[in-house]
């Protein structure tokens, strides 16, 4: 295996174990969550004290007490409890821990309560969050909660065909003739980059190209310099950008020097490189209702549609946003916490800086994915 190759293969290793088994433990602070207030765990005297309780068990992963506590449990399982929270097939929200939450009263009466309760989810590759509207019932002298099951779509029997592009590629052996012959790397060129000055630190924004006709495991860094040439700092954009480009496909990416001053920067050094890889055009993800949500919380939403009959676990959409003359803008990003199931809209949001809210006029979305089964 050349050099090449095997860094190809160590980043992909290493991309998928950090996401899947960086977040099956996650910190003691996070654990810590259940034990650092344990008068929570079995209170009941009030509908934000049941709530409490209940939460801090599912952080704590106690899947029992937290079932056995519901006032509605008779309606479902606990495998199906466990199932809503964590998901039915494996994505993100399978490994997240719950990180912390905040309750809301939104009305109460003697015997009943509404409670609103923002569930903070933490992964190795950010987090997201999980809005839930808990009706709590008193029973007795306590409170208890009925949790109402989100309402994810099953996979129904069904033949959907697949007509894709794929690329195989045969290496040099040891015991191969071929002399000094092997394949060739593929070519790849960066066909817009800035730096800009933004929060309190210099961003490379940048676009890059698989100019070739084959499939490119692609990476960039990014070095600052000083005006004798000294590199200042090597950063590069690791899931800022999509790594596996089909020919000619474009990918954004993004790189963050946080502790640097533009002012400091003379020049920038720039150092693509890509490798040859298996690859194939399936599955394909389909972006669909994008539109741009403004002040205060700029994002850019849409849906993702898997289109392919398999499962895709993990998601991962980039947005690239652009003034009105078509210079880039920012670069930003977003996992979706649940999978793709095939044919079913999934939807996604990508939020942007706000003082950048009054310059973005126009925005492109592109997808990489992640499915189990090929690992396995």
């Amino acid at each position: 295996m050349t050099g090449g190759r095997l860094w190809m293969f160590f980043i992909t290793i290493a991309t998928v174990v950090l996401i899947v088994l960086g977040t099956v433990w996650p910190d003691q602070p996070t654990l810590a969550m259940a034990s650092a207030r344990p008068g929570l765990l079995r209170n009941s005297s009030s509908p934000q004290a049941a709530v409490g309780s209940l939460l801090q068990e599912i952080g704590a992963r106690d899947w029992e007490a937290a079932y056995s506590g519901l006032a509605n449990r008779a309606q479902f399982t606990q495998t199906d409890f466990v199932r809503d929270l964590s998901g039915s097939y494996t994505s993100l929200r399978s490994y997240a821990a719950l990180e912390g939450f905040d309750v809301r009263p939104l009305h109460a009466s003697a015997n009943e309560a509404q409670i609103r309760a923002t569930l903070h989810w933490s992964t190795v590759v950010g987090t997201f969050q999980d809005l839930r509207d808990l009706r709590v019932v008193k029973v007795g002298d306590q409170w208890q909660v009925e949790w109402a099951l989100a309402n994810e779509p099953k996979l129904t029997p069904q033949v959907i065909p697949v007509n894709y592009l794929r690329w195989d590629v045969i290496y040099r052996g040891p015991e191969d003739d071929w002399g000094a012959q092997d394949v060739e790397s593929p070519h790849v060129r960066i066909v817009d980059m800035h730096p800009v000055d933004h929060g309190g630190g210099v961003v490379i924004l940048g676009e890059i190209l698989n100019e070739d006709v084959v499939p490119a495991f692609v990476t960039v860094k990014a070095s600052l310099l000083r005006k004798d040439g000294s590199a200042i700092a090597t950063e590069d954009a690791f899931d800022k950008m999509s790594h596996v480009l089909l020919p000619k496909e474009v990918t954004p990416f993004r790189i963050d020097f946080r502790s640097t001053g533009i002012s400091e920067v003379d020049s920038v050094r720039m150092q693509p490189s890509a490798s040859l890889i298996a690859a194939s055009a399936d599955p394909v993800v389909e972006i669909e209702d994008q539109k741009l949500t403004p002040l205060p919380e700029p994002s850019l939403t849409g849906q993702l549609v898997n289109q392919s009959g398999q499962i895709v676990n993990i998601a991962h959409a980039l947005g690239t946003f652009y003034d009105k003359t078509g210079q880039l803008v920012w670069v930003s990003d977003a996992y979706v916490n649940r999978a793709l199931l095939p044919k079913t809209p999934v939807p996604f949001a990508i939020s942007f800086p706000p003082d950048l809210a009054s310059k973005v006029s126009n925005f492109r979305v592109v997808t990489s994915t992640y499915s189990y089964n090929r690992y396995q």
